[in-house]
């Protein structure tokens, strides 16, 4: 039987999380309905992250969490695409998150999102507390983690976070991150293009990638604060994609996530050969190949076998052969 390319080209490293280059916020259970509808017209291309933190009003966390843990047992979240940003480790309140989530939807919940993380410290407790969690409830799978970098803290520590077990993505804070400077960043830099050009918010994203891809974690990029203005958001996300190197991107409002999947959709005009060649490589054992007069091995097998993966990812047709050999 041929030898997957998972044996050969990423042998002792983690599988690189195959996410959606799109996450839609929604904050209310009108909201929420709405995008799980559009996730299943899209037949899953989008994930969809509930918002308990920002999303519930104060003194109603209780109410929220119930709803949010009803959608995710609900029919709407066919997918099973349907995460959850809890309250941050500052608020009186992440741990009730924590336990009324798990304990009603801890097999549904598609991962956990945690916020406002001062530094590395607060996210292994954090982690910890859901992982204690999952035991005393008997959920054996290990629910993803995506951790929110919006602090000062937090970026000083990226590199720890992103080596976390578990931890699946990272997110950047945009608004916070900004704010938590006192004012010696200037809220132009929330919007663009002072977003990509201040040098201390370009170098918090330049280390979250790096952070992020080292240790095989997906890192997103922040929302389009303008809303009215698809051509704004598509610019933010193709720039966040070529200039920065990241491959997902928030949206918070519909007419974001077509623009956001098209500017971070790659260049799959190569994606026959690509197949073709890791074909020609396993029916070779992995060893050195030559295909249309070019040399191939393990080095270009494995980016090749990334470009079929993110092909995956965008829902781009394969053929049966190729599914059932290389993914």
């Amino acid at each position: 039987m041929p030898t997957h390319p998972r044996e050969v080209l990423v042998a002792g490293e983690a599988p690189f999380p195959v996410l959606s280059a799109c996450e839609h916020f929604a904050g209310s259970a009108k909201l929420i309905v709405r995008a799980l509808e559009i996730q299943q017209r899209m037949h899953g291309q989008i994930d969809v992250t509930a918002d308990c933190e920002d999303g519930a009003m104060a003194g109603n966390e209780q109410a929220h969490m119930a709803m949010v843990v009803e959608q995710l047992n609900g029919t709407h979240n066919c997918y099973g695409r349907l995460g959850v940003r809890i309250h941050g480790h500052h608020h009186p309140q992440w741990r009730h998150d924590v336990d009324r989530l798990l304990s009603g939807a801890g097999e549904r919940v598609a991962y956990v999102t945690i916020p406002k993380s001062n530094g590395v410290a607060e996210a292994v407790e954090v982690i910890a507390y859901i992982r204690k969690c999952c035991v005393r409830l008997g959920i054996e799978r290990v629910i993803p983690i995506h951790v929110l970098i919006e602090s000062q803290g937090a970026l000083r520590d990226v590199w720890q976070i992103a080596g976390l077990p578990g931890v699946e993505a990272l997110d950047f804070g945009l608004m916070d991150f900004v704010s938590a400077h006192r004012g010696a960043i200037g809220s132009a830099a929330m919007r663009s293009p002072g977003q990509f050009e201040h040098r201390l918010v370009a170098r918090a994203k330049t280390e979250i990638v790096a952070a992020a891809l080292a240790n095989g974690v997906v890192p997103a990029h922040n929302v389009t604060l303008d809303l009215n203005n698809p051509d704004q958001t598509r610019e933010d996300a193709r720039r966040a994609r070529e200039d920065f190197g990241f491959l997902r991107m928030w949206s918070i409002h519909p007419v974001q996530i077509d623009v956001i999947l098209d500017a971070m959709r790659p260049d799959f005009s190569g994606l026959q050969t690509a197949c073709a060649v890791l074909l020609e490589a396993q029916d070779a054992d992995w060893g050195p190949i030559q295909f249309q007069g070019q040399l191939h091995d393990r080095a270009s097998y494995r980016d090749l076998w990334h470009l079929l993966q993110q092909a995956q990812a965008f829902s781009v047709p394969l053929s049966d052969e190729v599914k059932q050999r290389l993914l």
